[in-house]
């Protein structure tokens, strides 16, 4: 399998005045969390909220900032998620994957909306009797 590339759209949720941020990502259902490079948090104008360490594919541990709130906009999806701030290219992982109930088509080096859930995200939550 090649590596996946789609567009999306970033956005500060705090700060609705500034424009949506229209950019190609790296869907990476390996990786945990979005990534994004300083520069683009720079322009989201996104608020450091904590530090966490984050282990790159060398098996390398950094201690990064965390930073958020980011809306993700994919086709008829969004969610709403933090980022680590770190590297040179946007990456989107597995949990706002899944939030957005995203999958990667490896055949044709795609990133799709759930074929089995075309019109609303769907996820699975613990059934709780009443």
């Amino acid at each position: 399998m090649g590596l996946v590339y789609s567009d999306i759209t970033l956005s500060n949720p705090v700060k609705p005045e500034l424009q949506p941020l229209k950019t190609k990502c790296l869907a990476d259902s390996g990786s945990t969390y979005l990534v994004l490079p300083q520069h683009i948090a720079t322009q989201l104008q996104l608020t450091v909220l904590e530090t966490r360490e984050a282990t790159t594919a060398d098996g390398s541990s950094h201690t990064v900032p965390y930073a958020g709130p980011v809306r993700i906009n994919f086709e008829n999806r969004n969610c709403f998620v933090g980022a680590l701030i770190m590297g040179d290219e946007v990456l989107l992982g597995a949990v706002p994957m899944e939030d957005m109930d995203l999958i990667v088509l490896p055949k044709l080096l795609k990133l799709s909306v759930n074929p089995a859930s075309p019109n609303i995200a769907r996820g699975h939550v613990k059934f709780v009797k009443e």
